[in-house]
């Protein structure tokens, strides 16, 4: 047989022709749908059944089941989706994918859209100079339209014909015959294939065009299909090694449910096949087990795909909580999630839309933190036992230290984010969270300084008076008050915030902050205190100040006011 090194290359080549291509494709259609994506599955998974329908719904428009569970996992991150809506969302974009193997069934095989391929990016090209985003993510919808089939014209013909060389079906066909075995055989080799190419839809193309040239029969591509069914839940699953608990859950809910729908399928497989062989004999007058009409195979193969999908949700969408509950035993909460990202998922960045809610929620998260210090320092001041008091310096410490991390990695996510093709939309939002960011780690250091402080004053032995304790405790009141503001608005639509409270707080904070100073003086001018006893008493108000200001930036911020 002719067939070397450099026409396995050529192969390998043009799979990733076809993936780039679907790669530009999905990320064009996100990037234009992006934001009406997020409010359609916010909105349309209120139950397992509708999240079923809007999982379909989306994968179909992405052409993408990689695409829709990633976006899922960020929303079971983000809190808007809980896991019983996210395995409805996941068992639809199951049935969505199923759509590419039609495209490529009737279009890819039956019509020569390839030779359409140039005009088409000659059409979408001219659009990627466009200052609107969307009409250049449309340019990269079409091209990647193009590149898609471009690519998939390359692999059919990178592919060796049957004819001109037999051996290839010599070779395959000894493993065909081994009743069981070979069924269990070919899921692995899907299996297998779907991780290596980090693709469903690739390997299914794959597979189609192998099927297409009599490469192997019907039985043995169908086995590949159900391996490439658990194939593309292994990706996912890897990727979530590096995620937090609930990305971790949502990809096993994906692996859990596929799997049961390949054990299921192997009791009735002989039976099924059968089914659609009759089926497509009364329809089209072809058998899809006739080694003679091979080419009837990618068409029966669609079929056996989508009624498998159907099929297996029609089954299992009743026993959703039963599958939640058997992800949560595997993936159980460590308890300490508040000194762990919970909401940046890693490697599961997809698009900057979801990586944006993510990090927003991240923020969320990291601004509840931050207020947190204040009551560790309302307590300090109460003058504590020493060994409670060595407790909450080690707490506030360790908050600190939080905040920092946080920062960091926070900013390493956005940075990241950043990087890749964003819009100026989303740019001018990352740059917004990188400021607020920056703030809410300020306010932790200023905290931590203040503790510093109050240990210096304790070691003293010169407490403050009851006069000063008061004063204090009326501004971290204030303090707490601004807080609850700047939480609030973290956890609102950032385009619904006013700052108008947030405002109100932080000049009640300033004028207190002027009032006590004048006070302070003016208790210094008449002698009742001196200046010594009450530098760190003043050295805290002052602090006071710049932690309002910091949290008044945060809602500023929020607001897409400059800071």
């Amino acid at each position: 047989m002719d067939f070397g090194f450099l026409d396995t290359l050529s192969i390998i080549g043009a799979l990733g022709f076809f993936i780039y291509g679907m790669k530009v494709m999905s990320e064009g259609i996100q990037k234009i749908a992006g934001s009406r994506l997020r409010k359609i599955l916010s909105a349309m998974t209120s139950n397992r059944f509708k999240g079923v329908l809007t999982g379909f719904l989306v994968t179909s428009i992405i052409q993408s089941s990689s695409a829709t569970t990633v976006m899922v996992v960020s929303f079971v991150n983000a809190g808007l989706l809980s896991l019983i809506e996210a395995i409805g969302v996941i068992m639809g974009a199951n049935i969505g994918t199923t759509v590419t193997a039609w495209l490529i069934s009737i279009i890819g095989f039956k019509v020569k859209i390839s030779a359409l391929s140039l005009p088409i990016i000659a059409i979408g090209f001219p659009m990627l100079f466009s200052p609107r985003s969307n009409l250049k993510s449309f340019g990269e919808v079409l091209i990647g339209f193009a590149l898609l089939f471009m690519g998939l014209e390359t692999l059919k013909t990178s592919v060796p014909d049957l004819r001109s060389n037999p051996q290839v079906l010599e070779f395959l066909a000894s493993y065909t015959d081994l009743g069981i075995l070979s069924i269990l055989l070919f899921i692995v080799i899907g299996t297998i294939l779907t991780i290596v190419v980090q693709s469903s839809s690739a390997s299914m193309a794959l597979t189609l065009v192998m099927t297409n040239n009599g490469w192997i029969p019907f039985e043995m591509s169908a086995a590949m299909i159900l391996g490439e069914n658990i194939g593309t839940t292994i990706t996912a699953n890897l990727a979530s090694l590096v995620g937090n608990v609930f990305a971790k859950r949502a990809a096993r809910a994906h692996l859990v449910f596929n799997i049961f729908g390949v054990v299921w399928m192997l009791l009735f497989f002989s039976f099924f096949i059968k089914a659609i062989d009759f089926y497509m004999v009364k329809t089209q007058g072809v058998s899809p087990l006739d080694p003679d009409q091979y080419t009837s195979i990618p068409v029966a193969l669609s079929i056996f795909h989508t009624s498998f999908n159907i099929i297996n949700t029609l089954i299992l969408v009743w026993f959703a909580n039963f599958i939640a509950r058997i992800v949560n035993k595997m993936v159980k909460s460590k308890g300490d999630e508040e000194f762990r990202l919970e909401h940046l998922s890693g490697s599961f960045v997809a698009t900057p839309e979801i990586s944006i809610l993510e990090a927003r929620k991240e923020i969320a998260k990291f601004g509840k933190i931050t207020s947190r210090l204040s009551e560790y320092i309302r307590l300090l001041l109460e003058k504590p036992s020493k060994r409670k008091h060595s407790k909450l310096m080690e707490k506030v410490k360790k908050y600190e230290e939080l905040t920092d991390r946080l920062e960091v990695e926070v900013g390493r996510f956005l940075s990241k984010t950043h990087e890749g093709n964003v819009s100026e939309e989303s740019s001018i939002k990352i740059r917004a969270f990188l400021g607020i960011n920056h703030h809410l780690e300020r306010i932790g250091d200023i905290f931590y300084q203040i503790s510093k402080s109050i240990n210096k004053k304790l070691e003293s032995d010169n407490w403050f008076s009851e006069t000063q304790t008061e004063n204090l405790t009326e501004m971290f009141d204030l303090i707490d008050k601004a807080f609850d503001t700047m939480n609030k608005n973290l956890d609102s639509e950032y385009s619904n915030v006013s700052i108008k409270e947030a405002t109100e707080t932080e000049d009640a904070i300033n004028e207190y902050r002027k009032k006590l100073r004048q006070n302070h003086l003016y208790m210094i001018e008449t002698g009742e205190i001196d200046i010594q006893s009450g530098l760190i008493y003043n050295e805290i108000l002052t602090w006071c100040e710049r932690i309002g200001d910091h949290i008044y930036y945060v809602s500023k911020g929020i607001a897409g006011k400059d800071t």
